[in-house]
């Protein structure tokens, strides 16, 4: 009698009697899908954890289903996704030209799911809002998921009133609002340095940290993205969302558990703590946008005369933050949060500055510069500045660097999110609350820049942006 060879993982999954599932992507033609939500995709069905998925691609533009076979095998080709469940899916996977704002639309396009179905609404915020109510009059199959993408809602009203609509639909550990930097490795990361390491964890407070410091800042400008990002500007688009679940993670209590319930919770009580720095939306923030400049060898032109902007909108391409988190732990430290397109250089990463020594030994000199702990998040790394004894004169002190580049994570982020969804499981997503809390943080800002109290700055592109920044100096 022969024995048969062993599987591997993924053609063990592949055989499994594991139910068919169904991607419906509503926006499908959109530069989301094809940018970030697709190749996220590719990666997770060449990881063989989704080894029966049906994929359907839906739009107001009049596509067939070859051109979005193009676009879907591009997308996978792009991660180098082209097993044979790659091509499966590719084989089955349709477009429906549709207004998903419309009942009936959206009854014909649930006739083509098979299975349990996520929906993924890869649209504005109030496309999605008048989608999911169409959903709410029609219903839903049972076990349905949703994915939304941010930002949720246009301000703490109407982010509410979306909450409300969904929980009309599903119930709440079915509603998955996506903020891709939760599924990015280095960022959960933070929670294994915070938590497994010693060294940190005590250190982490007010009595030893000086300021806390996110930042995102890209070479890219615009890049033919005018359609959303001039009516969003750089706080909504980075710091509302993405930087402020930064923030949660490095400033949250020990969890017992990581399980969704227990870390969710703890990121919610941070934000419920965070505030404007002393309340002053003038002192705390700073917008400015950037002006025609070269970049890498890349000459941009003025944001003003891209292709699509309106310069009346007076949309920012650089915003910065100063907030506080009132709690025991964080109380008096300010942390600075800041995102800028078209900047000199990529610099992606938090800063954890800690205060100097309450008292130096006379005669040690060159410790001016305090001790740091820097997160990569691109690169994915790990930095310690310290202060040692150089190179001469041993009393005469130098900064060093050491680094650790953190391990790959299996999946990019809109992989991890994606899995998250398809496997029930909430913890990379944002919690209804939680999404309401980020406008309230922000909602001081916005309201000073629309009543112009807060002057709109420009800076060269190709420039560190402007003078009059938040930020302190941080060398190496």
């Amino acid at each position: 009698m022969t024995t048969p060879a062993p599987k591997t993982p993924a053609a063990a999954s592949a055989t499994s009697a594991t139910p068919r599932q169904t991607l419906l992507v509503l926006g499908a033609s959109g530069d989301l899908t094809g940018r970030l939500l697709l190749p996220g995709l590719g990666r997770l069905l060449a990881s063989g954890a989704l080894p029966h998925l049906r994929l359907i691609g839906s739009g107001m533009d009049d596509w067939d289903d070859e051109r979005w076979r193009r676009r879907v095998a591009d997308s996978f080709a792009s991660v180098g996704a082209q097993g044979p469940v790659e091509a499966e899916v590719l084989r089955e996977t349709r477009y429906v030209t549709a207004d998903v704002t419309r009942e009936e639309d959206l009854r014909g396009l649930l006739s083509c799911c098979a299975g349990p179905v996520v929906v993924f609404f890869a649209l504005p915020p109030f496309v999605t809002a008048r989608s999911a109510a169409a959903l709410a009059r029609i219903g839903v199959p049972p076990g349905t998921r949703l994915m939304l993408e941010k930002p949720f809602g246009l301000d703490r009203i109407s982010a509410r009133s979306l909450n409300e609509l969904l929980a009309t639909l599903v119930p709440e550990d079915q509603v998955h609002r996506i903020d891709h930097f939760l599924g990015k490795s280095t960022v959960l990361n933070l929670l294994g340095l915070r938590f497994a390491n010693r060294i940190f964890e005590p250190v982490l407070n007010n009595t030893h940290v000086a300021c806390v410091d996110i930042v995102f800042d890209e070479i890219l400008g615009l890049e033919g993205r005018a359609g959303y990002y001039d009516r969003a500007g750089a706080l909504v688009d980075m710091v509302q969302s993405h930087l402020l679940q930064v923030l949660a993670l490095l400033g949250m209590e020990p969890p017992p558990t990581l399980s969704a319930k227990e870390l969710r919770g703890r990121t919610a009580q941070v934000l419920r703590a965070a505030r404007l720095w002393q309340d002053d939306p003038v002192a705390a923030s700073r917008r400015a946008r950037y002006t025609a400049g070269d970049v890498n060898g890349r000459h941009l032109p003025d944001y003003a005369a891209e292709e699509g902007v309106d310069p009346a909108r007076n949309t920012e391409t650089l915003a910065e933050v100063v907030l506080e988190v009132d709690t025991w732990r964080w109380a008096g430290v300010p942390f600075r949060l800041r995102s800028g397109k078209a900047t000199s250089a990529v610099r992606k990463e938090a800063v954890i500055t800690f205060k100097q020594p309450a008292r130096v030994p006379d005669g040690l000199t060159g410790y001016e510069e305090p001790d740091r702990l820097r997160i990569g998040f691109g690169p994915d790394c790990l930095g310690l500045n310290l202060n040692i004894n150089g190179p001469g004169n041993p009393f005469d002190l130098d900064q060093v660097h050491l680094t650790a580049d953190f391990g790959p994570g299996e999946l990019p982020a809109y992989g991890e999110v994606l899995r998250g969804a398809f496997e029930g499981d909430p913890t990379l997503s944002v919690r209804g609350d939680v999404a309401e809390e980020c406008w309230r943080i922000v909602e001081p800002v916005l309201a000073a820049w629309k009543a112009g109290t807060v002057p709109l700055q420009e800076y060269p592109a190709g420039s560190a942006g402007p003078d009059d920044t938040l930020l302190g100096p941080v060398r190496g």
